[in-house]
């Protein structure tokens, strides 16, 4: 029997009564091909978090602690993303997922080795690091969508929601593992170095790069072994590239949900500092050791994946927009008790509550755009998701890593909060108004 079958009805396994909804949560891991690759990416998502952590550090320690320098970083790796996302998903649509994902993760395989060579040898630069993110943009722009459209066909689309809530999972679970295990092996990698006589300062840093690199291996593994379905060969062919993209952008501009929830996710994220921005510079000021920053983003990476199970175990949940208006509200309230904290537990407590609420907000808008689009278009349109997430908040990074090196870290996310709160209220007024989002913007188009 095909794993990746439609069920009929819930599974008996997993559904007898009110009872079974303590393990719908995971009901999607019954179908093996997808349960293989989703062990899979927690081991490559660890090793990923594991150089995002490592790379930030090493930024810093070369540039003398310059927030700026790690804007410019994730300003160049935007930069590939709103070049290539787009293109990214036309090509998931069209082409078989599953060696392109073979292709894209080799890639990123041989760019983590790159960089540990580079700074084994202690050449590293800050532009080499620059080149570095900007190939590695471009290899994401057609892994992210192959990858979150893959899921689609590995399991039917009774658990596509609680499948998409997993995957997120994944990632945020891998970053609560990642950043801490990045924190101590940066030591433990450079005290085995003394061992063996390398004195270079930067050998703790190579040992993590090329430790993502052997994550890599997990998933190419699984790929390489997948069995995709008969019916995952029916990808778009006809028309042209850009003709296919505009379809995929009209799907979603005519849709009478999707625009404001995009609208909203991009403030969040473009205004929202991101962790490898604000966490080594918060740390920095506070003389907090690297085992300490690593707590920081797993904090994060717990409360993402709190936030993940709660929507899986939410199922198709009707309210979403009070869903997104009480993340926007518990978003905002707890980056600025983070800005505002000088207690170190007091810190971590406000990451965690920052990590479930800016997962209230991100599954949303991932559920969304995997389920109110036509299966074929599934790749473009994860690509979207793929530019606000790659592409977005990088490009907010640049002038807030400017900011913070002008204003200092916590007036500039406390700036940063100060205007998401102001879009809150402004789809909060909506609903008070008694006018839900999805019909004013379609009065709106109307009146256009």
């Amino acid at each position: 029997m095909n794993d990746s079958t439609p069920s009929t009805g819930q599974s008996a396994t997993f559904s007898r009564g009110g009872a079974d909804k303590r393990v719908q949560t995971f009901q999607a891991l019954r179908h093996r091909s997808f349960r293989s690759l989703w062990i899979s990416l927690i081991v490559s998502s660890v090793g990923t978090w594991i150089q995002i952590i490592s790379q930030s550090l090493l930024v810093l320690k070369i540039t003398d602690g310059s927030a700026f320098a790690l804007g410019a970083v994730s300003l160049t790796q935007a930069l590939a993303f709103f070049v290539f996302a787009l293109l990214g998903g036309g090509l998931a649509d069209r082409l078989d997922k599953r060696r392109l994902l073979l292709l894209t993760q080799s890639l990123s395989m041989s760019l983590a080795c790159l960089l540990g060579i580079l700074t084994l040898a202690g050449v590293i630069q800050v532009w080499m690091i620059v080149c570095l993110a900007f190939c590695s943009g471009i290899v994401l722009s057609f892994d992210q969508p192959a990858r979150a459209s893959l899921v689609s066909l590995l399991v039917p689309q009774a658990d596509l929601l609680n499948a998409i809530s997993l995957q997120s999972v994944v990632f945020n679970g891998s970053a609560v593992l990642g950043p801490a295990i990045g924190g101590v092996t940066v030591g433990v990698f450079a005290a085995l170095g003394q061992q063996f006589g390398l004195t270079l300062p930067l050998v703790g840093y190579a040992g993590n790069f090329f430790l993502n690199a052997l994550s890599y291996l997990a998933i190419l593994l699984v790929l390489y072994y997948l069995h995709l379905p008969a019916s995952s060969a029916a990808m778009v062919k006809r028309g042209s590239m850009l003709s296919s993209i505009r379809a995929a952008l009209a799907a979603v501009g005519h849709d009478r949900v999707l625009p404001w929830m995009l609208m909203g996710y991009g403030v969040l994220l473009f205004f929202g500092p991101s962790p490898a921005l604000m966490l080594p510079s918060f740390a920095q000021n506070l003389n907090l050791s690297d085992v300490q920053l690593g707590l920081f983003f797993s904090a994060i990476g717990l409360g993402t994946v709190l936030g993940a199970l709660l929507i899986a175990s939410l199922g198709d949940f009707r309210h979403k927009s009070i869903l997104l208006l009480v993340s926007f509200l518990l978003w905002c309230i707890s980056l600025a008790l983070f800005a505002l904290s000088h207690l170190f537990g007091l810190s971590l407590l406000a990451l965690l509550i920052l990590g479930i609420s800016q997962n209230g907000v991100s599954s949303t808008v991932i559920t969304l755009l995997q389920t109110r689009v036509a299966p074929t278009m599934r790749g473009r349109v994860m690509s979207l998701n793929t530019l606000f997430i790659m592409g977005v908040r990088p490009l907010g990074d640049f002038p807030i890593g400017a900011l913070m090196q002008g204003i200092g870290g916590p007036t500039t996310v406390l700036l940063c909060t100060a205007l998401v709160a102001v879009y809150m209220l402004y789809l909060g007024a909506l609903q008070l108004l008694d006018r839900p989002f999805s019909v004013s913007l379609a009065l709106k188009s109307s009146e256009e």
